[in-house]
């Protein structure tokens, strides 16, 4: 590694080349992260969800929350199932069906019930309030991030409006996007009364329990009934309620791969221009006994470098931008985190690295290949 010396100065030498191609490498690692944060985001919340013995019962044949209406009393009925070890009546509040980026949703539960049910931690603000107060929210610190909310603030949706007296951290990033409320408030909210009616039932299993045959069992107890019900384990209705919104994602994805070749394309060009105008000074290293593997090492090395300072200050922005916005992108009252990690930051990284090892195989052949006596010649 003697040359690295050489190399940078030879970067240096060709600033504006080496500046821009830089960027370039920056601005797709940037994007890169952002499309990954995503992906990892919607992986983060399938396999919390499949490792959670719960049911959510939804009314059948409805799609958003604001259109679901199930008898607040099926709870009792559903508790004296086999396998069933506690029900929660949850009423919704959406401002938007559809996919968004900014969708707030509130949860109506009972609070010693959300108590049990969540395991987040108050970061400030007062849960003896909360509990007295019919009015009062306590907000996850992403949403309350990104709306700009503090305790004791009056946060307005549409036509529903609370005190947040509390703002919680939790384990689970996509928690932090939801707010929770009491569930008689929610259902008594302005132009609507909804009491004794709930969007849904959170069934908590017993341990052991088969959720498919306890969701079989509720579907044709009410299959007759005032209201029909829909049950599935949690991330099978997690992955129902995003619909599209998943494959959207997933097709994403694709512009990984864009990344990588916009990466390739500008650190292969670099090198290679830069490898064009010093065939000459390669020819005079190999008289003073640079072997042609030397000068190839020296050639990726220098693709490597370029590739890999992009990379750092792609990624490095990513990572202060993710961490900054708490972005979330939601659908019909289900949120994905968008967040960073120390695993998002190294794929960037080592996509870097590998990008530029590649880029600098082919003009790092070309010189460790050419002649000496004709590219003395040249010069």
């Amino acid at each position: 590694m003697k040359f690295i010396p050489y190399v940078l100065k030879t970067l240096r030498r060709h600033r504006a080349r080496s500046l821009l191609t830089v960027t370039g490498s920056a601005v797709a690692l940037f994007v890169y992260c952002f499309v990954a944060a995503v992906g990892g985001g919607l992986d983060e919340l399938e396999d919390r969800a499949e490792g959670q013995q719960t049911l959510i019962a939804f009314q059948a044949n409805k799609f958003c929350p604001a259109t679901s209406h199930l008898p607040q009393d099926y709870d009792q009925q559903i508790l004296k199932m086999t396998g069933v070890r506690e029900v929660i009546p949850i009423q919704v509040f959406t401002n938007n069906c559809r996919a968004s980026l900014d969708v707030v949703v509130f949860y109506g539960l009972p609070p010693k019930q959300l108590e049990r049910a969540r395991s987040f931690r108050l970061a400030a603000g007062d849960w003896n309030q909360f509990q007295q107060q019919q009015d009062a929210a306590v907000m996850g610190q992403a949403v309350a991030s990104r709306r700009g909310v503090s305790i004791g603030d009056r946060f307005t949706i549409g036509e529903l409006s609370v005190d947040v007296v509390a703002i919680f951290a939790a384990d689970d990033r996509a928690e932090e996007n939801y707010i929770y409320t009491h569930l008689d408030f929610l259902q008594r909210r302005q132009s609507q009364d909804r009491v004794g009616t709930v969007t849904q039932h959170e069934i908590l299993l017993a341990e052991g329990a088969d959720p498919l045959a306890v969701a079989r069992q509720i579907d044709d107890t009410f299959r007759n009934g005032p209201v029909a019900t829909d049950t599935r384990p949690k991330s099978a209705f997690q992955a129902k309620s995003l619909g599209d919104l998943t494959q959207v994602i997933e097709m994403t994805g694709y512009l990984g791969y864009a990344c990588l070749g916009l990466i390739l394309c500008l650190v292969a060009t670099t090198t290679l221009m830069s490898v064009q105008d010093r065939v000459g000074e390669h020819a005079v290293l190999q008289t003073l006994g640079f072997s042609p593997p030397q000068v190839f090492r020296m050639v990726v090395s220098e693709s490597l470098i370029l590739s890999l300072m992009g990379g750092a200050v792609g990624v490095g922005l990513a990572m202060i931008a993710l961490q900054t916005s708490h972005l979330a992108i939601g659908a019909e009252a289900v949120t994905i985190a968008v967040g960073p990690s120390l695993k998002l930051a190294s794929s960037g990284l080592a996509l870097a690295g590998m990008s530029g090892i590649l880029a600098g195989l082919p003009p790092a052949w070309h010189a460790a290949q050419a002649e000496i006596v004709p590219a003395l010649r040249q010069m």
